[in-house]
């Protein structure tokens, strides 16, 4: 099944500059292994775990706090959106 996934502006550099892709998957774990074999290089840089805690992944409206949620199942319906956590100082 294929869902909508929203990239975050920084990520784009390594999609392609795509805003939205199409990725399969039937959990959001299955989603984020697709997009970061579709594009490895963004996997590198913005899934590894000293950069997952900067990320937030909004299932529809739904925030999912952490990472542990992977195994939540989404539907052809539903979008991911990737966001990333803005610090300043």
């Amino acid at each position: 099944m294929a869902i909508l996934v929203r990239i975050p502006s920084p990520l784009r550099q390594y999609t392609e500059q795509q805003s939205e892709v199409m990725m399969e998957g039937n959990t959001i774990g299955e989603v984020l292994e697709n997009l970061k074999i579709r594009f490895p290089e963004a996997g590198t840089r913005f899934f590894s775990t000293r950069t997952a805690r900067f990320m937030n992944l909004y299932l529809n409206d739904k925030d999912i706090r952490s990472l542990k949620d992977l195994d939540t199942q989404v539907g052809e319906k539903d979008v991911l959106s990737i966001v990333f956590a803005i610090a300043g100082g």
